[in-house]
């Protein structure tokens, strides 16, 4: 599993066993971080709401699918902008107020090559496509998105060492997920997502089980 860098590995430890105590346990650590996961505004505000303080109805929302992975194949730093935005909506109508806007990049195809995945490249810096801060502003400000999801390891690009639109989202505060996968199967518009998560006292975050309900063609 890809590990952003300086993150903790997950630890897994065998706790009781069938032939000894009658039933199997291990006990297990892991980053509030890992995997797919939701980012709470704490992650980079003293003050900023953690993530056992979202209510049910907060994590269930409409969402919109934003597919740029042509644009990605040829620029790995891609960042999204206003027109790609306006690009999408002269097909599809407005981003509908409240919903989440899911970037599809083509970047979870890597996520067996952490190396690939994240594009660390010599010095250390990460490589991998997201919202640019125009776009994201437009998003937030204008269409009243209630946060941003994509399928790589962050939502901005990850060159981008300032977190410049995990800030501007959770200062507001808004949804971020991380890590998302099979947005290709989803549709530009109309799909539900329901999110799962380990209500942790006073987290950062939490890994998450994110799901996606879509209506058939016929109903």
């Amino acid at each position: 599993m890809p590990l952003w860098p300086g993150d903790p590995p997950p630890e897994f430890e065998g706790w009781a066993t069938i032939a000894r105590d009658g039933y199997y346990l291990r006990r297990f650590s892991l980053s509030e971080h890992a995997g797919t996961h939701l980012t709470a505004p704490a992650s980079f505000y003293p003050d900023g709401r953690t993530v056992d303080q979202y209510a049910p109805k907060e994590l269930v929302k409409p969402a919109v699918v934003i597919d740029i992975r042509q644009q990605c194949q040829a620029n790995p730093d891609y960042a999204l902008t206003p027109d790609d935005v306006a690009a999408w909506e002269s097909r599809y109508g407005p981003v509908p107020a409240n919903s989440i806007a899911l970037l599809l990049t083509g970047w979870a195809e890597r996520w067996n090559n952490p190396a690939a995945y994240l594009g660390t490249d010599p010095v250390g810096v990460l490589h991998f496509p997201g919202f640019g801060p125009g776009a994201a502003a437009l998003l937030l400000n204008e269409r009243g998105v209630a946060g941003f999801g994509t399928d790589t390891a962050g939502v901005e690009p990850g060159a981008d060492a300032t977190f410049s639109v995990s800030r501007l989202a959770l200062s507001q505060p808004r949804i971020i997920l991380e890590n998302l996968a099979n947005l290709h199967q989803l549709p530009p518009t109309g799909a539900l997502i329901v999110i799962g998560l380990l209500r942790l006292e006073d987290g950062s975050g939490s890994p998450a089980a994110v799901t996606a309900l879509v209506r058939r063609k016929n109903e």
